[in-house]
Parts: structure tokens; sequence; C-alpha cells
């Protein structure tokens, strides 16, 4: 692809995080994704092509390797025109949320990675005029802590996202905690899933977009800039699932159109398409610790309706949900009981910082690099090399703990359909579908004193301020707080 010779204005924005923007172009099915840095701390070109080459290997030859070749592109690195840089960075520029312009767009070295644009089909070439439909999904961790070194009980019994949404509602990132639970979502059982996502659906906050022909239509770009309109929405989603038009409008034919886009999505995170099976490496038994949160809502109607077990139907081994479960549970000994092992890697590269090249904190990351996480042995023999092992499988744990699922959908006609290609059926539709997997860049090494610390602040809130209050015997001390009134007479 010639991007060189391509007008800037073909190109528009897409969006961003910490420490990239990415920008689409508005023919083709690709994006470009350029490093950012706070102003008047520019990097190098050097330094820029080393951290792209270094996202690039990752997925090429780390994370492919545990969610398969269908799942990860991880894209290519370009060099473009300085002017065709400078000028898409003004032309973006009016487009981008006012909270993420702390940091300015890379337009001095002219290095970009190449990257398909994951809101379009990636199995195959589709028809150009065919409407695209693609729900971006950030499932968080699927998982309750099994390690020993958890010092406190509630965090084998409540998931962290559960946790931490009391937390992001009390500082005002929030307006009020979602009901999604993640377990639900990566249970396998599809009533647990359904509930998973509908909750997403009535509250999307960051881990649920929804794009048509590549433009959000559902979902928050910013924290503060949401579109979650439930009739708006059924209005882009009616021609994809009936396309008939014989249904009546309402809110019986929003909710009969949303429920149907849940099926489809819980169909597709259920598929396998892709021939590499987690299931084929040595990674964690997903069966060790519990299999549902105290805090579900899903898991708090059962109790009231007197039901005291959760079904757990379990993953398909060859799915996505599998793989990225497998990931996040590299997680072995909870940041609890990593960051004294994080500590000794710290103490080691004190005393020798010329090492740390040799241990691959920074890469390179390469075959070598994924051998080592390979390695699950428990025995802490008090070596450097154990404790490293267990950062770096850390590090991809909570990488897979902070990805995207995209799910692309195209409709199709009965003739169509073929055995290479994947399909959804829904009660008036056919969709041709394909499942990738975004936002694998590894999570920094430096991050880890804050992730520890920022555990022990969503933990004591919790226990603070919301298990207390649960509790039956604590809920009443509350109450008669409340109601309790000092009044005061003159003497």
């Amino acid at each position: 692809m010639e991007v060189e010779k391509m007008d800037e204005n073909e190109w528009k924005y897409h969006g961003e995080g910490n420490q990239s923007l990415v920008v689409s172009h508005c023919q083709r099915c690709v994006v470009l994704r350029f490093l950012k840095s706070p102003p008047n701390q520019n990097k190098t070109s050097e330094e820029i092509l080393h951290h792209l080459q270094n996202i690039v290997d990752f997925g090429k030859h780390v994370m492919k390797q545990f969610f398969g070749e269908n799942y990860v592109h991880h894209g290519e690195i370009i060099q473009l025109p300085l002017d065709f840089v400078r000028q898409l960075c003004l032309k973006i520029q009016p487009e981008r949320p006012e909270s993420r312009c702390d940091k300015d767009m890379d337009t001095l070295s002219g290095y970009a990675m190449c990257l398909p644009n994951l809101t379009r089909l990636q199995t195959y070439r589709v028809v150009e005029h065919r409407p695209i439909l693609c729900i971006e999904i950030k499932p968080k961790c699927g998982f309750i802590p099994f390690s020993s070194h958890v010092s406190q009980e509630i965090k084998h019994k409540v998931c962290r996202y559960c946790m931490h949404q009391h937390l992001k509602v009390a500082n005002g990132k929030w307006k009020r905690p979602s009901k999604y639970c993640p377990l639900d979502l990566f249970s396998g059982n599809k009533q647990r899933m359904h509930f998973a996502l509908k909750s997403l659906f009535q509250e999307a906050q960051n881990n649920l977009k929804i794009f048509k022909n590549g433009e959000l239509i559902y979902g928050c770009r910013d924290d503060q800039d949401c579109v979650s309109d439930w009739n708006e929405l059924a209005r882009h989603l009616k021609p994809f699932f009936f396309p008939s038009n014989g249904m009546i409008g309402g809110p019986h034919c929003t909710r009969t159109i949303v429920k149907e886009l849940i099926h489809v999505i819980t169909m597709t995170l259920l598929s396998s398409t892709d021939a590499c099976r987690a299931g084929d490496m040595k990674t964690v038994p997903i069966s060790q610790g519990r299999s549902y949160c105290e805090a579900s809502a899903f898991n708090k109607e059962l109790v009231r309706n007197g039901k005291h077990k959760v079904e757990s139907s379990g993953l398909p081994r060859g799915c996505l949900l599998y793989k990225t479960l497998q990931a996040q549970m590299l997680d072995t000994l909870d940041i609890e009981g990593l960051y004294p092992l994080y500590s000794r890697v710290e103490q080691y590269l004190e005393e020798f910082p010329e090492e740390r090249s040799t241990l691959q904190i920074d890469g390179p990351y390469n075959e070598a690099f994924y051998e080592k996480l390979l390695d699950l042995s428990t025995e802490d023999d008090g070596t450097v090399a154990f404790a490293l092992t267990k950062v770096q499988q850390y590090r991809i744990a909570m990488t897979a703990k902070d990805c995207s699922i995209m799910i692309a959908l195209s409709p199709c006609l009965q003739d169509e359909c073929s055995e290479q290609r994947p399909v959804v059926l829904t009660s008036k539709s056919r969709f041709n579908f394909s499942v990738s997997v975004l936002d694998l860049d590894l999570k920094p090494y430096e991050s880890i004193p804050h992730q520890h610390k920022l555990d022990g602040k969503i933990v004591n809130y919790y226990l603070k301020n919301v298990e207390a209050k649960d509790d039956p015997v604590m809920s009443s001390l509350f109450k008669e707080n409340e109601d309790c009134t000092l009044v005061l007479h003159k003497v």
C-alpha cells in the first residue's frame, strides 16, 4: 500500500490509548497507529522505531502463540513522508477528545504501524457495498484469584472488576456501577453470558463499543463522550436483523433486536475459527478457583430465588474466550505474591544494571522470550531467574486481562455460505463473521508497583464501604445510625 500517494483527507481519527493514536482509511480496510508522547518529551526516531518493533515482535512471537494465527494481527512498520504525517496530525487534531490532548502524536520520526481495520471482516474479502457491524468487548479478568498469597478473604469471593466498579464510581469516573461481571461472560453458560452482555448494553462504560461501517454508534469514545441510546441503536441494527422490515416499532422491537444481537455475540464468542488450540500448551488448569463471583447480579438473583450454586458450562477449548482466560491465568500468584518477586528482580538490577538487557525486560520479544513463559513451576528456589519468569508471566496475564475482542459481522445470503466462511444464524438473518483480539501491547514492567498499590485501594474501599453495608448485622447498625437524631435542650 503506497500511503504516501494517499491524500490525508482520506484518513480519519479512529481512536487512541495512553501511548498511541490510530487513524483509519475511509475506503481501505487499514489503520495507521502512531506513538504519542507528552509535549517537549519527543523520543528520537531510533527510539520510536525500536518501540514499534517491540510491539510488532511481541504480537508476532508471543501473543500469536497464546491466541492463534487468525485472532492476532501484529501488523508491520512503515515509514511515511513527514509532510504527510504533519498534515494528517492537523486534520485529526480537532476530532480528538480534550482529555486525550495531553500528549502529542509523533510527527518527527515518520514511523507508524500499518494494521488491518478490525471493524471489518478479516477472514476473507467481502463485497464492498455490504454493511458491516462490529462489536468491541473488553472482557477484563475472568477468574477469581486462587493464590495462597491472597491476604484478604474477600478476593477469593468477589472478582476484581466488581470490586473496582465501586471505587470508580466513588472517584467520579462513572455515574453508577455496572451489573456486568466478567466471570459470567467467561462461564460458557449461555444464560449467564446473555446476562453479562445485557449488563454491558445497559452500562457500556469503556467495555463495549459498537461500530457500523467503522463509525461508532454505541458506547464511549472517551469517559465523557458516551453514545448509549437503545432506541437509536435498534434503528441502526434493524436492517441487519430484520431486513424485511416486517416488525412493528416501539420498546418491544428494541428489546427483540438487542436480544438478537446478544445471541449472535454469544455464538461467535463460543466459536472456534483457529486451528491453534490453547489446550495444546502447558498452561494453567481453568478448574482452579471458584467459577462465580458473589457480587454478580446474576448470582445474587439466584440466591434470592433459593438457589446457591451457579452452573458453569465451561468454554470450548478452541474459542477465543478460552484462550484469553488461559493467558490471564498465568497470573498464578496474584499481585500480592508477585510483588516480593518483583522486588527481588529490582534489587538485582540495582546491583547489576547492565543485566537488564540480558534479562529481556525490555525485549527483544522473540521465540526465546516465549519459551521462558511456559515454565509453570511453583517451587521458588530463591533465584532471580524464577522471580523474573513469574514477573514476565504476570505481565502477559495483565495484557490478556486488558485486551479487547473485536467481532465483525456482515449479512450474507444462503447461497453465499460455505464451510470455509464461518456463519452465525439468527431468526431472520445470517452473518459471516470474524473474531480478532486487539490491545495486546505488553504491560510495562514499571507498572507493577502501581498495580500493587491499586489492588490494596480497591480491596480496602470495597471492605469499608460496600461489604459492610451488605452484611445484615452491619447494615442494621448503619440504618440505626442514620435514623438516630440527637436533640439538645436548653438547661
